[in-house]
């Protein structure tokens, strides 16, 4: 079979499947998206007395502050993802979680650690595109004059979530001379360079999500790890984590890249 011709049946297998699941999908990915902050913030609520010895150790900030740092945590995720699910202000709940992912790069100090902040900032771009589809177009101010998409802040919202999101698959990749690993390698480079760029965008998302889905449930599985353990509470967070990052890319699957992409330059073309 023709390299075109398999891609060609891959496209038309990747729009059946969101012909049959577009009614539920973006639904899916808002909660796969707020996975992380919710099993975060009711981890806070579970362990608090240890996530504010941590704090009020590690900073010597005393203990009001170091209180204050988890009870910002516990509400904000929270109650940021109850908001997000219930489709209430969406866009004020998308910016308290942003504060939440700033808040504890600084405190865990996840800033110095590559691998972690690459995955935080993943998990903002999860959060960007949740954005930009909870934000309106923008209206002209004259009836029947269209605005440019090119100029609308959604587009660049789009492109900055779908360039974030993919930082995620530079901690997967294995700097090892084995076949199998460059094999991996060169597939998921070449997957991540298309999401970026937005071309074949849809199709390269969902295979992302399929791949990524397989890596987080087989190196993840921290139910096979007694809840005792600090590697349970280790997978756990990475679980979740890399779930929220399988969310932002179902809202690519079902949203499409927006209008700065090639995707969309191939319609003009």
């Amino acid at each position: 079979m023709a390299p075109n011709d398999l891609m060609s049946n891959a496209e038309d297998v990747a729009d059946q499947f969101l012909r049959v699941t577009k009614q539920y999908l973006p639904h899916i990915a808002r909660l796969c998206l707020i996975s992380t902050f919710l099993e975060d913030g009711i981890r806070m609520w579970f362990q608090w007395s240890e996530q504010k010895e941590y704090i009020e150790t590690t900073w010597s900030c005393g203990f009001f502050l170091a209180t204050l740092f988890v009870l910002i945590n516990l509400l904000g995720q929270l109650g940021g993802c109850i908001l997000i699910l219930s489709r209430n202000f969406v866009q004020y709940a998308c910016f308290g979680l942003f504060a939440i992912i700033a808040l504890q790069t600084v405190a865990y100090s996840i800033l110095w650690d590559p691998k972690f902040l690459m995955r935080n900032l993943a998990l903002g771009g999860g959060l960007l595109l949740l954005l930009a589809e909870s934000r309106s177009e923008g209206r002209s101010m004259f009836a029947g004059v269209p605005t440019m998409r090119e100029s609308s802040p959604k587009q660049y919202m789009q492109l900055g979530g779908r360039v974030l999101l993919v930082l995620m698959f530079m901690t997967l990749l294995h700097f090892d001379t084995s076949f199998l690993s460059i094999l991996q390698n060169l597939v998921g480079t070449a997957l991540i360079v298309l999401v970026a760029i937005g071309f074949k965008t849809k199709l390269a998302a969902l295979t992302l999500v399929i791949w990524l889905l397989a890596i987080n449930v087989y190196f993840n599985a921290f139910w096979t790890i007694p809840a005792y353990k600090p590697m349970h509470d280790f997978l756990k967070y990475d679980f979740f984590q890399t779930t929220s990052v399988i969310g932002g890319l179902l809202l690519i699957v079902a949203l499409g890249p927006g209008g700065v992409s090639m995707d969309e330059k191939k319609k003009e073309w």
